[in-house]
């Protein structure tokens, strides 16, 4: 009996055996089938996560160039420090930090929380340029840390140029994505495709010796090629910032020059601006030290708005009242339709009533009778509210429209601003009369000179564009981006009349400022009111100053359109503030631009030329060469040949003027003072640099003008001989 019951009890015990055998058979299959067939993939990538390194390659961004391929933005190679924390023994992680703080010159706490950190893989700090990086592969050799520390290649933003075009190029984050500018609008075209570099590592997270290591190569993004031409801009850059400057600036100003024949913008500036390489420091020191003086939530939203401010193109991003610039644009109109006639007369007694409002002109005292031609030269207000009433809300409304100004050009910048203007249905006789010379309503710069173009062109409403060529990373053209003609706004015969007149403004009225000896401009002066600025009892506290030029007048090839937004002048007139900054520009772009100057007779008698090298010859010899070249010798010393020469050769020095030549046994060269030009007259100017010794060269408007820039400040000492440069502008109150 013992014996039966001893054999049931070994059977039970051996089924329940094989019963936990096969039910723990079961659950290893099941969990195995689980981790292999259900949850293949997150098993295989936690594995993977800890068996392989995954490093990204990034691709370096295309690069960025002018008209002429001129490099304005690029990639360049940095490496970024890294550390594997779990692999670092506790006796290597003092001297890891103390030595990656020291070269990376960063604090000594911060490199030991990452290298510290409960992880495998930790970067150090910001991405280094070779000399850096040199350093660190120095370090890592030197103390055998070559497993726990290392550098990773990749690419960094540079603008070799500064702060030059930066409003319009922009900038680019840490992670190399376009934040702003260009950088931003194309930066799916700028963004080449990440590689791959996947190493195999140990269980602490080193890299393996002699281990698997697979590379997927970076593919490097397209390059853009832009109508913006370098030395354009930096022309008009070095003149918008000395109007920035000169006139206390206290909105910013900005410039665009643009080929009007293809809405092709050849430069774009707004000053004050940033360096694109530092975009978060605030340039503008002024603003920089009143941020310095905050502290908390108030400095941080002044330097947020700062930021925001100076990244802003205002070019393209702000709108304004453009004032009488804007009359080219209702003479236009008016003209295509015919209800204004190159014949027609208008009086002007220095106001208008227009729906039982008083509209004063510039001009309170009246500009009495007068052409379309002297209305255009004058900017008279009363005429050219005339022309509008005639001219009609319909068609007025009409015109803005076929001109672009009521939408957006489609400028391919970021940021652009819808125009501000009255509706047609809400648009009574007097927004009609203040619209009409370009007051109570809104536009954008890059607005108004396309429009202006369309003008002056032929009437061809061209669509404006800062992009010309996107390139492949070898420099193969992958797409050529054409001009685009909107529409046609106006006939030929229209704008010819219209470059006519403004020809007229330049050579005989309120825009004389711009003139330039050899060369036929043509232009508009605008000085428009901030009506949102007005005081309690209705006077308006600030301005804008503008002026657009077009050259060559009978054959339009470029315009200018420069803007000064709240100088902080006494008379904030865009003709006296605006107009020689334009004229100056003109006057070194237009040579550039292969436009041949022809001089009037009175203009060639007034041009300056270049001193001969009389240098090291007899003093008969130098004599003759200096009477040759129309200039006058003036000679110190007792000797028979040159010792000095003043100008030097090859100087640029008034015709007629004087070379002061020194002979071997000449004393010390004589000193003199300059005087202060300013506000004197071109003869007053002439007597003091003749009894200066100085020899003087005349810029700008001889007309009714005094002189306002010098290119030497008064009371320098100077040798006798020397070349001074003075500007000179109308002083009339010009719109």
């Amino acid at each position: 009996m013992s014996s039966g019951l001893n054999k049931k009890l070994w059977y039970r015990a051996f089924v329940l055996l094989l019963v936990l055998v096969i039910g723990g058979f079961g659950v290893t299959t099941f969990s195995l089938g689980n981790i292999m067939l259900v949850n293949s993939d997150f098993y295989r990538e936690k594995a993977e996560s800890q068996q392989l390194r995954d490093t990204v390659i990034q691709a370096a961004r295309g690069n960025i160039y002018d008209a002429n391929m001129n490099v304005l933005a690029t990639s360049a190679t940095v490496w970024q420090t890294y550390v594997t924390p779990s692999s670092i023994s506790k006796e290597e992680q003092e001297p890891i930090a103390k030595g990656l703080a020291e070269i990376l010159e960063m604090d000594y706490e911060d490199v030991l929380k990452e290298v510290t950190a409960d992880t495998g893989y930790e970067t150090v700090g910001s991405p280094v340029e070779k000399e850096t990086a040199d350093k660190i592969r120095t370090f890592i050799s030197e103390n055998g840390f070559g497993s726990v520390v290392g550098l990773d290649e990749t690419t960094t933003r540079y603008y070799p140029n500064n702060n030059l075009l930066s409003t319009v190029l922009g900038f680019v984050g840490t992670d190399n994505q376009g934040l702003s500018g260009i950088e931003y609008s194309y930066d799916d075209v700028l963004t080449g495709t990440p590689g791959r570099i996947v190493a195999a590592k140990n269980a602490k997270g080193a890299d393996l010796p002699f281990s698997y290591e697979k590379v997927v190569d970076a593919e490097a993004g397209n390059s853009l090629v832009l109508t913006i031409d370098e030395y354009i801009q930096h022309v008009v850059e070095k003149y918008l910032e000395q109007a920035v400057e000169e006139n206390e600036v206290t909105n910013r100003g900005c410039c665009i020059v643009m080929d009007v024949n293809s809405g092709e913008v050849l430069a774009m500036a707004t000053k004050p601006d940033y360096d694109p390489n530092e975009p978060f420091v605030i340039y503008d020191e002024a603003t920089a030290e009143a941020i310095s003086k905050l502290t908390g939530d108030e400095k941080s939203e002044a330097i947020s708005t700062a930021q925001q401010s100076q990244w802003r193109n205002k070019c393209v991003s702000d709108v304004y009242e453009p004032g009488s610039v804007f009359k080219i644009i209702t003479g236009s109109a008016a003209l295509e339709e015919g209800t204004l006639k190159t014949s027609d007369h208008f009086s002007c007694p220095g106001y208008i009533v227009i729906g039982g409002e008083r509209i004063n002109c510039h001009k309170t005292q009246g500009h009495g009778g007068q052409t379309l031609k002297q209305a255009f030269m004058n900017s008279c207000n009363p005429a050219f509210i005339t022309i509008g009433q005639n001219l009609g809300i319909a068609k007025f409304t009409e015109y803005r429209e076929a001109f672009g100004l009521e939408s957006l050009t489609g400028i391919d910048l970021p940021g652009e601003s819808a125009p501000i203007y009255h509706e047609e249905s809400s648009m009574g006789v007097v927004e009609l009369a203040s619209e009409s010379f370009g007051q109570t309503f809104k536009i954008t710069p890059i607005q108004l000179i396309t429009a202006i173009s369309a003008a002056v062109n032929g009437g061809y409403l061209y669509k404006p564009h800062v992009v010309k060529q996107i390139l492949d990373s070898d420099n193969n053209i992958v797409e050529n981006i054409e001009e685009t003609v909107v529409r046609q706004v106006i006939s030929e015969e229209t704008s010819a009349i219209i470059c006519d007149n403004l020809e007229a403004v330049v050579s005989e009225g309120t825009g004389k400022n711009a003139y330039v000896a050899g060369y036929r401009i043509g232009g508009k002066t605008g000085t428009s009111q901030k009506i949102d600025t007005q005081d309690e009892q209705g006077n308006i506290r600030k301005y804008i100053a503008s002026f657009c030029a077009i050259a060559p007048a009978d054959d339009p090839q470029i315009a200018v359109l420069m803007l000064l937004d709240e100088p902080n002048v006494p008379n904030p007139y865009g003709g006296t503030l605006v107009a020689p900054f334009v004229g100056k520009i003109s006057e070194e772009i237009l040579p550039y631009l292969g436009v041949t100057p022809q001089y009037t007779e009175e203009e060639a008698e007034s041009l300056s030329t270049t001193t001969p090298d009389v240098m090291g010859k007899s003093l008969s010899e130098a004599k003759s060469a200096i009477a040759e070249a129309g200039l006058t010798a003036r000679v110190i010393g007792e000797g028979d040949s040159v010792v000095r020469q003043v100008p030097g050769a090859s100087s640029s020095i008034p015709k007629g003027g004087t070379v002061v030549i020194y002979t071997d046994n000449a004393e010390e060269q004589k000193a003199t003072t300059v005087p202060n030009f300013e506000g004197m007259t071109v003869s007053e100017a002439n007597e003091a640099a003749v009894n200066a010794g100085l020899n003087i060269i005349i810029e700008g408007s001889t007309t009714n003008s005094t002189a306002y820039s010098q290119s030497i400040e008064k009371d320098t000492q100077v040798e006798t001989g020397t070349v001074v440069t003075v500007g000179f502008r109308e002083t009339v109150t010009v719109q």
